[in-house]
């Protein structure tokens, strides 16, 4: 799962805006700001919260669940490493 605070951190990442996410996910700006607007884990359409995780990892930012490998071990984001990018099919 996400948070609304990892999906904010992702869009700051990015420099984009909600309705630039929307657009890149194929989803509604009010979906984007429901879930950022979640308390903890984003609440809503498990088909659109795909298509947000999908459109984030296409443009390079990995999600990092709790209990994931992370130098803190927290919640979080990243770009994942270039090559990782580049090796991937279009």
């Amino acid at each position: 799962m996400i948070t609304a605070f990892q999906l904010r951190a992702a869009r700051a990442l990015l420099n984009i805006d909600q309705k630039t996410l929307a657009e890149m996910a194929g989803v509604s700006v009010p979906t984007i700001q429901r879930m950022e607007a979640s308390q903890g884990n984003v609440r809503g359409v498990v088909d659109s919260l795909m298509k947000v995780i999908n459109a984030l990892n296409r443009a390079g930012v990995e999600l990092i669940s709790e209990h994931v490998r992370s130098d803190d071990g927290g919640r979080g984001v990243r770009f994942r490493h270039p090559d990782a990018l580049t090796a991937r099919p279009s």
